[in-house]
Parts: C-alpha cells; sequence; structure tokens
C-alpha cells in the first residue's frame, strides 16, 4: 500500500501548513490497528490526543469570573466646585482668627472701669481710704509739676527735716 499521501500530511504538518481536516485525516490514519512500521513512531503523538480524556478545566463562566476579579474600578466622575466651596476652608480660618482676636481685645480691656475695684473686699473699712499728709521723698516732685501747669496747690505739703 502507497502512503505516500500521509506522507506528505506529515510534512505539511512538521512546518505547520496543514489545516484541522487534514490533522483530523492523520488522527483517523494513525489510530487504526495497522499502521505500517516505517510510520509506526508517529503513532503515539497523534494516538495521544484521542487516547487522553478531555477535561474542561475552565467553564463557561471562568472569564466571567475573571474579568469580574480584575475589573477596574468605575471612573470617578468630575465634581463641579464652586468658589464659595472652595474658600470654605478659608472663611472657617477667618472666623476662628476674628474670635481669637475679639477675645483678646476684651482680655485687655477691664470690664466696667468705673467700678470700684475693692467692692468685693468684704467689709467697709478696706473700702475707706485715708488722706493725710505725705511724707514722701518725691512730694516736691508733685509740687514742681503743679507749679508748672496753672493750677495752683490748695493746701502746701510740710516738709519735715
Amino acid at each position: 500500500m502507497d502512503y505516500k499521501y500521509i506522507k506528505q500530511l506529515l510534512q505539511r504538518y512538521w512546518q505547520g501548513d496543514t489545516s484541522l481536516e487534514e490533522e483530523e485525516i492523520l488522527r483517523m490514519f494513525f489510530s487504526q490497528k495497522d499502521v505500517p512500521a516505517e510510520l509506526r513512531s508517529y503513532r503515539e503523538l497523534f494516538a495521544y490526543q484521542q487516547s487522553e480524556v478531555k477535561e474542561d478545566v475552565l467553564d463557561e463562566a471562568f472569564d466571567a469570573r475573571i474579568t469580574a476579579l480584575i475589573e477596574e474600578p468605575a471612573p470617578v466622575k468630575a465634581r463641579l466646585v464652586t468658589l464659595p466651596q472652595r474658600l470654605r476652608p478659608l472663611f472657617k480660618a477667618a472666623a476662628v482668627v476674628a474670635i481669637l482676636l475679639t477675645l483678646g481685645n476684651a482680655m485687655q480691656v477691664p470690664f466696667g472701669q468705673d467700678a470700684d475695684p475693692y467692692a468685693n473686699a468684704g467689709s467697709n473699712e478696706y473700702n475707706k481710704v485715708q488722706h493725710g499728709t505725705s511724707v514722701a521723698m518725691g512730694d516736691s516732685s508733685v509740687i514742681d509739676t503743679l507749679q508748672q501747669s496753672s493750677i495752683q496747690p490748695t493746701a502746701t505739703p510740710t516738709i519735715i527735716k
């Protein structure tokens, strides 16, 4: 028997020029029981594909599962930010600074300047200020300043020697 066609198919198979139908012809040929001795070495190559049980490890939903796992998150849509929204942190900072400056100024000016500073002392004895003759050495400076001004002193202080 002449196996010239099978030899040509094998030649084209090794070059990678065979179609799927021609490869199927080769598989059918090598699946027979009586294969010539010169072509028997190729039998196991083509018979292997038929003897091996085809296992579908990847099912139809595999692509969908993998795509779901590696799917990139949806892109974030751009949001329009208005000028007041952009300046809101600056407004908050300015309000805090204004409050701190207001409280600082309020702390510098005593509440009720006309109020008696000794009002909370308790008894009336401490509230009375006793006026008497001054014996301090600085009385001459008071007289000098009064003489320079147009105001005349009402009583002349006595100087103790």
